[in-house]
């Protein structure tokens, strides 16, 4: 398998989702818009800082899940896609996943962000296999509970370990913006930092990494 993995927050997307998705039910009207921002705020100040608790920022999206329907849910998930989500993703991501595609490699999303909010994103940009942080789901409804290991730092590789289950990878690519993903970078044969943080782009100096400008949205 020539394997590659694409971030979604600030790689392929000039956003990042998760806190999108707060301003988003803020914005509707959906949840105390004081609470909410204020804690959606300080839990994105963390992931940027590399500190996010991973568990509580995840149990705290997710305490809106338990709230309601499956279908009530994939219609506010869409009103988000259509209002915020696609001005927001880029046209240098739609073309390496064709190049990739062309040339036959495995195509894989990876990121920290739940699986409610990115698996619709990823397949709007053609990528079916998506390693996310899974909400946890019984009898049909959202615990508020984490599935698993989150999807984080050394957690995404973790993840990727059990999404391979022991098959080969004779190559492998990966993308992204944020000092969160160093250690899939140095996992992968080839890393490229896309856009990235400060942090990250000392790192992928140092390291000999290339740097992409992935700035321009399809809509720019």
């Amino acid at each position: 398998m020539k394997l590659v993995l694409f971030d979604l927050d600030h790689t392929l997307l000039d956003t990042d989702s998760d806190h999108a998705w707060g301003e988003f039910l803020v914005n509707e009207g959906l949840v105390d818009p004081v609470r909410h921002r204020q804690m959606n705020n300080q839990f994105y100040e963390d992931y940027k800082a590399g500190q996010l608790d991973p568990i509580a920022y995840n149990e705290f999206v997710f305490e809106f899940l338990t709230q309601h329907n499956q279908q009530q849910l994939k219609d506010l998930h869409q009103q988000f896609m259509d209002k915020v989500i696609r001005a927001k993703m880029r046209k240098a991501g739609f073309e390496a996943i064709e190049k990739h595609r062309q040339a036959g490699h495995q195509l894989v999303g990876i990121t920290a962000t739940s699986d409610f909010i990115t698996a619709p994103i990823f397949n709007e940009f053609g990528i079916t296999d998506v390693i996310a942080t899974t909400a946890e789901i019984k009898d049909g409804q959202y615990t508020g509970k984490v599935a698993g290991t989150p999807c984080y730092q050394q957690g995404k590789l973790l993840r990727l370990a059990q999404w391979l289950a022991g098959r080969e990878v004779s190559e492998s690519w990966a993308y992204s913006d944020s000092i969160n993903d160093r250690f899939l970078l140095e996992y992968a044969d080839h890393a490229i930092v896309v856009s990235p943080d400060d942090r990250l782009e000392q790192l992928a100096i140092q390291q000999g990494w290339p740097i992409e400008d992935w700035s321009m949205t399809v809509e720019a």
